[in-house]
């Protein structure tokens, strides 16, 4: 089982250091994905971790100021990397073509793209959870081979649930990663939105998830002990 840390602009440089010491006790089988702020890339990680980044600038390495390329990620050993996540797509303007992008600039330096895809609670009310999904899947994906297809890694997010506690039921989340690896069917598709050490003994049982995308989660190293041992 695949499971991905975002850490977002989350720990400075001291407490970055300590959460690694402490994460270096953490004994699993699951595939840990670390993605920490940028400014912590070139620091040590355990060895049972892979490295991902949280973001990719939209060019080659040249004239653009503030931006992070594909080629210099990869140069830091990153094998993975966020894209599309919600938070991006609210506060940072990223459009359809930026993700799509984006994709293809992760997949010109081999780095595998987390396609973070996801509906607003009004999007849900109005019945549009598959229409918006497919939309942002499609214009992502184009002109992907089929072997980037099925490298590629899809993160469900219902916008609606990030940071508030509130998760769709079993049925509903198996409705839609089912939906979605109709589209993709040699994706993996991990749940993202709220995870905690507890429902997970309630997500958990749904078989077609193929890992979690964990956010404020993954900054606490007890809860997360907690969690990846129910879910062994």
């Amino acid at each position: 089982m695949i499971i991905a840390l975002n850490h977002k602009s989350n720990l400075n440089k001291e407490e970055y250091e300590k959460y690694i010491e402490d994460f270096s006790t953490i004994k699993t089988n699951h595939k840990m994905i670390l993605c920490p702020s940028f400014v912590h890339l070139n620091n040590k990680t355990p060895n049972h971790v892979i490295l991902g980044s949280q973001n990719v600038g939209l060019f080659d390495n040249g004239a653009h100021t503030g931006e992070i390329s594909a080629q210099q990620l990869k140069s830091y050993h990153v094998e993975y990397t966020i894209v599309g996540h919600s938070e991006r797509r609210k506060e940072e303007k990223e459009s359809l073509k930026d993700i799509h992008q984006k994709m293809q600039q992760l997949f010109q330096n081999n780095i595998i793209p987390i396609l973070c895809v996801g509906e607003t609670k009004k999007e849900r009310e109005a019945g549009k959870v598959e229409e918006v999904l497919e939309k942002e899947i499609i214009t992502a994906t184009e002109n992907l081979t089929s072997e980037e297809r099925e490298k590629l890694i899809i993160a469900y997010e219902p916008i609606w649930s990030i940071g508030t506690g509130l998760i769709p039921s079993n049925k509903e989340i198996i409705k839609t990663i089912r939906f979605i690896k109709h589209l993709l069917p040699n994706t993996k598709v991990l749940y993202g939105g709220s995870v905690t050490e507890e429902n997970i003994d309630i997500i958990k049982s749904i078989s077609i998830i193929d890992g979690y995308l964990l956010g404020g989660l993954s900054l606490k190293i007890e809860q997360l002990k907690i969690l990846l041992e129910k879910l062994n």
